[in-house]
Parts: structure tokens; sequence; C-alpha cells
């Protein structure tokens, strides 16, 4: 059996102001940065074998301020990046409704096989996210951390619970947070979700259950 803890980056300035990112290479904010040095802080004393990261410098910096700590190398894996959002990417919610609303009202419905323009659709992006996080855990026993993106642990979510990919999701996505799965005979477990207890209340980015 292979553990994997999935981390989510810490906070982005357009996280705050609740910009789509997806493969746009956005950087940590002020509190980001603190969110990722208390990540390095939980975790100094954590045993596992490899730590892997996005190669988009929102989590790689988060992982680094990791690595800082425990003395990992940190393994870079493209697969792990975030759902790619094409012309919806840098615009907030209000911005994505006004400028695109065919496309956005296409989206909000949640049809898994809708090709955002100059994006992908979330059946491909989950099966990518799927792919690679179980040739890591395949690749490795004990237990692993991951740094990655919001979706992507909204991906491993869905896996565990069985949950269909048009679903809402019941749980927020928090940045900087700890999420454990468990994998074991090609199955997948959650153990615990969005464990912030690193942080300080005000520092933890919500999005209320929202998809992005």
């Amino acid at each position: 059996m292979t553990d994997i803890i999935l981390i989510r980056h810490g906070e982005t300035l357009w996280n705050r102001e609740r910009r789509m990112q997806g493969h746009t290479d956005t950087v940590l904010s002020a509190t980001g940065r603190a969110q990722a040095v208390a990540l390095g802080e939980r975790l100094a004393g954590a045993a596992f074998a490899a730590l892997y990261s996005s190669d988009l410098a929102r989590a790689w910096d988060t992982a680094h301020a990791i690595a800082q700590r425990t003395g990992h190398d940190i393994i870079a894996e493209p697969n792990l990046r975030e759902r790619r959002f094409g012309i919806f990417e840098g615009l907030t919610y209000a911005e994505m409704t006004e400028r695109h609303p065919d496309e956005w009202r296409h989206f909000q419905s949640r049809d898994p096989d809708y090709v955002i323009p100059g994006g992908e659709c979330a059946r491909d992006f989950y099966a990518r996210c799927l792919a690679c996080l179980t040739a890591i855990a395949e690749r490795h026993a004990g237990e692993v951390a991951v740094v990655t993106h919001g979706l992507v642990l909204d991906a491993l979510y869905r896996a565990a619970h069985g949950m269909a990919l048009d679903s809402p999701r019941p749980v927020p996505l928090l940045n900087a947070s700890l999420n454990g799965f468990g994998y074991e005979r090609r199955v997948w477990r959650m153990s615990f979700w969005g464990d912030v207890a690193h942080l300080e209340a005000a520092a933890v980015t919500r999005f209320e259950g929202r998809s992005v």
C-alpha cells in the first residue's frame, strides 16, 4: 500500500481575486509564501519517500519550501498541472460570464466532455490526473508527498468516492492543505481531507465547494 499526502499549493493573488488560473504560471502571494513555510515546518519530521510537484511556479515554490525543511529533491511532474482552461484563464467569474457567455453557460452545465476553447475537458483532465497519481503510487512503497493544484485534489477525491464528474463536490479546496489518500490493488481510498492545522484560519483561502 502507498499513502499519498496530496498538497494544494499556497495562495496566489489570482486565488484571492478569484481569477481562473489553469496553466497560467502564477506565483504565490505573500500569504501563500507564508503558508508554504508553515507547510515545511509541519512536514519537517515526516518520513515520506519522495516529494513530487507540478512544474507550475505556485506549486513548485510551495514544494521548495517543504524541501528546504525535509531535504528532499523535488521531482517535477507536468501531468500534475491544473486543468487547462483556455479562453477563461486570467478572467474573474464576472468577466467570463460577460466575455464568453455561451462558453461559460456550457461550462457551468458540468458536461464532462465539453472542451473549453483552448482548454481541456473534465474527462480528459481526470484521466490525466489519475494516470499520473497511480503511476506515482505504483512507483513507491510507504508515503509520498505530492504538491499540486485544487482540481487535481478534486479528481482524486472523486476517484476515492466513486463520484461522477458532473456531480458537485461537497468539500472545499483549501490552499496549503494536507489531504490523505491510500492506494492498494488499484483502489484509492481517502483517509483525511483539508487538514490546515498548521495555518491560522485567516490564512486559508476557501472556495466553498465550487468546482474551481
